[in-house]
C-alpha cells in the first residue's frame, strides 16, 4: 500500500482551488475545503477530500445550488428552522449552529433544524464548534437524494442512510471536550470506499452483498457504486437510532425522509435536528466539571484487556490523530491522489497534488 502525506494547508488550497474554479463562491469554497480537510486531520478520511470528486460531479449536474440563500422558516427564542435552498452543507450548517448557540446561551436550550442542504460532512465539527462556545449539543442526521445504503435489522437490502448521531459536551476541568460522533451503520460508507481503494477487507458483519449474504469484500461499493448494503451497528439498536434520525431530522425539518416517494437525483442531501444546551443554566458548573472529571477518571482506570489499546475518553482519538497528522502530514492512498488529480483534469484545472 503506497501512501502520500500532505500538509493541511496544501490539501485545503487544492480543494479550495477546484471548488472555486468549478463555480463555487469564494466563501463557500473556503468553508467546504476546510471542513473536508479537517475531517482528514481528525482521522475521518471517509468524510475528507476523497469526497471532492463527488462534490465536483454534483456541481456539474446541478445537484448543489451554487447561488443558494438560507431561508428562515421559523424562529422563536428557542426554535430555529432553516432551509438551505439546496446549498453547501458546511456553510449553512455552521451558520445554523452559530445562531442556535446564541439562543442556548440566552435561554438554556435551543432546538434547530436544517433541510434542503447538500452534504453536511463530519457532524462532529458542529459539536466541536458548540463545545468551544461552552455549549453541549446533540445532533441527529438523515441522508437523502440517493438510494439507501443500510439494511434494517433482519433485512437483506438497503432502506436507510448511514444517519449519523453526534453528542458533544464542553471541556470539564482537565478533560478536553467530550465528543461522540457515530454512524448508525456498523461502519460508514466512506470507510468502505477507503477500504476498496486500498484493496483491504471490511470487518466481518459490517456488509452484505447483492444477495443479502455477509461479505468482507468492499469492491461492490467502490467508485460510488451501490451494490449490497451496510449493516446497522449493534443490530436492533443501530436500526432504531437510524429510524429515529429519519423522524427527528427528516420529519421535523419538513424536508422528508429516504422513503422512495421523495427525490433521489443521485446527489447527497442531509437534514439535521440539533439540540443545544447551556450547562450553566442547569446547575453549578464547577460541580459539573468535577463530576465529569471523576467519572472520566473512574472509567479510564478500568484494567486493560490489551495493553496496546487503552480506554479512551470520547474525543481523544480525534485529538490524538490530529496531533500526529499535524506533525507527520495527512496520509492519502495513491488511488485517492489519482482520483483527485483526475477530478482536477475534469475541471480543466492546473491544480495537482
Amino acid at each position: 500500500m503506497t501512501e502520500h502525506r500532505f500538509e493541511f494547508d496544501t490539501l485545503q488550497a487544492f480543494a479550495d482551488t477546484l471548488l472555486r474554479e468549478a463555480g463555487a463562491r469564494a466563501e463557500d469554497a473556503a468553508c467546504v475545503a476546510h471542513h473536508l480537510v479537517d475531517a482528514n486531520l481528525k482521522g475521518h478520511d471517509s468524510h475528507g477530500v476523497g469526497l471532492l470528486p463527488a462534490y465536483l460531479r454534483h456541481m456539474r449536474e446541478d445537484l448543489v445550488n451554487l447561488g443558494s440563500t438560507d431561508r428562515l422558516l421559523q424562529e422563536t427564542s428557542v426554535l430555529l428552522q432553516m432551509d438551505a435552498d439546496g446549498g453547501w452543507g458546511a456553510p449553512s450548517g455552521f451558520r445554523l449552529i452559530d445562531r442556535a448557540i446564541d439562543k442556548a446561551r440566552a435561554e438554556g436550550l435551543a432546538a434547530a433544524t436544517i433541510g434542503n442542504v447538500h452534504h453536511l460532512g463530519r457532524i462532529g465539527a458542529y459539536a466541536e464548534k458548540a463545545s468551544a462556545a461552552g455549549i453541549a449539543s446533540l445532533h441527529f442526521v438523515n441522508v437523502t437524494d440517493h438510494g439507501p445504503l443500510v439494511a434494517p435489522y433482519r433485512g437483506s437490502d438497503a432502506r436507510f442512510g448511514t444517519n449519523p448521531v453526534c453528542i458533544g459536551f464542553p471541556a470539564a476541568g482537565k478533560r478536553a471536550p467530550f465528543l461522540l460522533d457515530i454512524a448508525t451503520s456498523q461502519i460508514a460508507l466512506g470507510k468502505v470506499r477507503v477500504a476498496a481503494a486500498r484493496g483491504t477487507q471490511v470487518p466481518t458483519g459490517s456488509l452484505i452483498d447483492e444477495k443479502g449474504l455477509p461479505t468482507t469484500d468492499p469492491s461492490g461499493m467502490a467508485g460510488f457504486e451501490l451494490k449490497g448494503a451496510l449493516t446497522p451497528m449493534a443490530g436492533h439498536k443501530g436500526y432504531g437510532l437510524a429510524f429515529a434520525c429519519e423522524i427527528l431530522a427528516g420529519v421535523l425539518s419538513g424536508c422528508g425522509t429516504i422513503q422512495p416517494a421523495n427525490p433521489r437525483r443521485g446527489g447527497i442531501q442531509n437534514r439535521m435536528f440539533s439540540i443545544l444546551i447551556n450547562p450553566d443554566k442547569f446547575g453549578d458548573r464547577a460541580w459539573m466539571d468535577a463530576e465529569i472529571e471523576a467519572m472520566a477518571d473512574y472509567a479510564l482506570a478500568s484494567p486493560l484487556m490489551d495493553w496496546d489499546s487503552p480506554v479512551l475518553y470520547p474525543g481523544d482519538p480525534e485529538r490524538a490523530i490530529a496531533g500526529k497528522r499535524r506533525r507527520e502530514g495527512i496520509p492519502l492512498h495513491e488511488n485517492t491522489v489519482k482520483d483527485l488529480n483526475k477530478a482536477a483534469d475534469a475541471c480543466n484545472s492546473a491544480a495537482r497534488l
